[in-house]
């Protein structure tokens, strides 16, 4: 019951945040000549540039990611990704057409819209759902390499990248002023995401110890294609044990916990890895 409850609850939490993204898109970043991140912003892009409503270009361009996401990352991620993005779409057509007006400088109503945009993204980031796709493009990036090098990398450099060439299409298919407004909600937003999840774009470190390891093994090796460093290990009261260690991205963090919490008798912690050393 209560591991129902919890899942429950990260749906509301998804859809809470879904609203507020929107909210915060809609009402106060793009009426003061600011724009969202990611694939968000292209569709941001589009919409200025061709007239076609904005609620019609985000769900254009999210729906490719949208597959991607559920087809890579399973079928729990994807649920949730089609729960934030529909809520997300849905949330940009209704707070379009309401009248909302913050009675402040632009710089300052950019910088509480960007702050409301980060809260509203690190809900739906730290429930286990996405909606930008930005993300999901890294992590197939991330994968590709990963599973012909064996190496784990960050997200980090590739979704800089993303979102440099939006900003670099602002500056010059709309104007800098945006540019510049649009690069400091990326900053804001940013910045409260990694607070509340600790990083997501790093690469997580998780140590599992167990005295049955064959099993947990198998299923990350099938499930994540990934595969674990195993130690012995000592517990003063449980006795001889196996410590595995295995890295993985923000987005396999869920599926890897599905399969620790299949596999009874575990104690296990998650860390952020800055950066990996060969």
């Amino acid at each position: 019951m209560n591991k129902i409850l919890k899942e429950a609850m990260s749906y509301i939490l998804i859809a809470l945040g879904a609203i507020m993204a929107s909210f915060a898109v809609a009402c106060i970043l793009i009426p003061n000549d600011a724009i969202d991140y990611g694939t968000a912003g292209i569709a941001i892009i589009i919409s200025k540039l061709s007239g076609i409503k904005l609620s019609v270009c985000v769900a254009a361009v999210f729906i490719p990611f949208l597959i991607a996401g559920a087809v890579i990352l399973g079928r729990t991620f994807g649920i949730k990704m089609l729960l934030g993005s529909v809520l997300y779409t849905v949330g940009i057509e209704v707070f379009e057409n309401i009248s909302f007006e913050l009675n402040i400088e632009h710089f300052l109503a950019v910088v509480f819209g960007g702050a409301i945009l980060g809260t509203g993204l690190s809900l739906i980031l730290k429930n286990g759902g996405c909606i930008d796709g930005s993300e999901i493009f890294a992590n197939i990036v991330v994968k590709k390499i990963s599973d012909k090098t064996g190496k784990n990398f960050s997200m980090t450099y590739i979704l800089i990248a993303f979102n440099a060439c939006v900003y670099l299409a602002v500056f010059i298919l709309i104007n800098r002023n945006a540019a510049l407004m649009s690069l400091l909600v990326y900053v804001v937003a940013t910045s409260i995401i990694n607070h509340f999840t600790d990083h997501f774009e790093a690469i997580k470190q998780v140590t599992i110890i167990t005295k049955h390891p064959d099993d947990l093994i198998k299923a990350i090796k099938e499930e994540l294609n990934k595969t674990c460093t195993m130690m012995d290990s000592y517990g003063a009261i449980a006795g001889s044990n196996k410590t595995l260690i295995c890295y993985v991205n923000y987005f396999e963090l869920s599926k890897m916990k599905d399969i620790i919490s299949r596999n009874k008798g575990t104690f296990s912690t998650v860390s952020t890895i800055d950066e990996i050393l060969r």
